[in-house]
């Protein structure tokens, strides 16, 4: 009864417009004071704050969407984007694989799929109706593809499921590239279907000439990932390191090497970033006094029980939260989703032996069908600033995408090796 009573609160003062910090804050204080009376320790509020942001790793979060940034103001989306329309835009359906391949690319820069869509979905959407696609199917496939750079390291989303939850992050980024190749694969085969069902425009003939062209301008950006990859895996450095790096080899390369970046745009990029990060900060300073809060309480273990009660089956149980989180994804903002839920179904996934990491890719992947689900899908109102489309012209056209990333969700479910399997082979766990 305390949960459902806890959770009603919440989602009733999210629901009626409050920021979900404030919510966050008005709920933790009716959570203190059910604990404590009117004798609550207030000092406990500036504490679990504080502790809540004083984190090394999340230190990470804002570099990564600091070079997601850079890349796009630099000029090297442009030429990811023009690698993969060299690399598999010959296929059926041309620039419908370009869209998903390119998505994939920019995923190991940025981790944002809010980033993916403003950076190449405005590239993406103007070169597919230069070539005559249809404008619904190109809003909703690039709002599709989008959703798989929160699945490919390094993610932003996996970070903050890692510090929630005290999982590995190394182990969260390998968990998640199966998963993003399986969402790449199935919207792949969507735009083959379509090409042949709907007469999609044909491709550009492949050109080894052109190919090599391609890469040739694009390699520099395309070491992005491997230079962070590698460094985390190899020991060289921490994922919060790595986004430094990630940030500063970006700017050397919009800098020096493109000469399409000042270093007057570099304090601009780095004001947005700082004006995006806040709020996010505050969300997690006032979900850190939740979360503490919830667990004195015993919620964690109360919810635990009561699903434990129903049913032990790990796969049953993953199904339960896969459509919880489809619910909340609607109204709540990826991370703040991940912040409160976490700490909740952590000792849930524990006792149904559930793998941390499978647990983590299941609710990132739930929770990134609400980015391109209304009403405060971040990516729809981002694709139709670009797109120049009515918000609810972008609203039908995501309608057959969104069932294609519910099936990725059910595989992913039905399936735990597509998130397990790496992270065992070289962690041995």
């Amino acid at each position: 009864m305390t949960i459902l009573a806890i959770l009603t609160l919440l989602l009733l003062l999210i629901a009626i417009g409050l920021p979900v910090a404030v919510g966050l804050g008005v709920t933790s204080l009716v959570a203190l004071y059910w604990l404590y009376g009117w004798g609550a320790p207030v000092d406990l509020v500036a504490q679990r704050m504080y502790a809540g942001v004083n984190s090394f790793l999340l230190v990470a979060v804002p570099f990564f969407m600091l070079a997601g940034e850079i890349m796009n103001r630099s000029g090297a989306t442009r030429r990811l984007f023009r690698f993969a329309d060299a690399l598999v835009g010959f296929l059926p359906g041309g620039l419908g694989h370009v869209n998903v391949a390119a998505s994939f690319v920019f995923a190991g820069m940025s981790g944002s799929a809010a980033a993916d869509a403003a950076g190449l979905g405005a590239i993406e959407i103007k070169a597919m109706k230069d070539k005559g696609f249809p404008p619904p199917f190109s809003v909703g496939l690039t709002a599709a593809s989008s959703t798989v750079g929160p699945l490919v390291p390094p993610s932003i989303p996996m970070i903050v499921f890692g510090v929630a939850s005290g999982t590995s992050i190394g182990g969260l980024f390998l968990a998640g590239v199966l998963p993003g190749v399986l969402l790449c694969t199935l919207l792949g085969i969507m735009v083959f279907g379509w090409a042949k069902l709907r007469g999609l425009p044909a491709g550009t003939p492949f050109s080894r000439h052109g190919f090599l062209e391609a890469l040739r301008g694009a390699i520099l950006p395309l070491m992005t990932p491997v230079i962070v990859l590698s460094g985390i895996f190899g020991g060289l450095f921490t994922p919060t390191e790595a986004s430094v790096v990630a940030v500063l080899y970006t700017s050397f390369l919009g800098i020096a090497v493109y000469r399409e970046l000042t270093f007057r745009d570099l304090v601009t990029v780095t004001t947005t970033v700082a004006r995006e990060i806040a709020p996010l900060m505050l969300i997690v300073a006032s979900a850190a006094l939740f979360g503490y809060l919830i667990i004195r309480m015993g919620i964690p273990r109360e919810l635990a029980g009561a699903i434990l009660g129903l049913t032990s089956n790990g796969t049953l149980i993953l199904l339960l939260i896969m459509l919880l989180l489809l619910v909340v994804g609607c109204f709540m903002e990826t991370v703040s989703a991940l912040i409160i839920f976490t700490p909740l179904f952590m000792p849930l996934a524990t006792g149904a032996g559930i793998s941390p990491f499978h647990l983590g890719v299941v609710m990132v992947m739930t929770l990134m069908i609400g980015v391109i689900t209304p009403p405060v899908g971040i990516v729809l109102f981002i694709l139709s600033r670009v797109s120049g489309m009515e918000i609810e012209g972008v609203f039908r056209a995501v309608i057959p995408f969104i069932a294609l990333l519910l099936l990725a969700v059910v595989l992913l479910v039905l399936v735990p090796e597509f998130s397990t399997w790496l992270p065992r082979v070289v962690y041995g766990r």
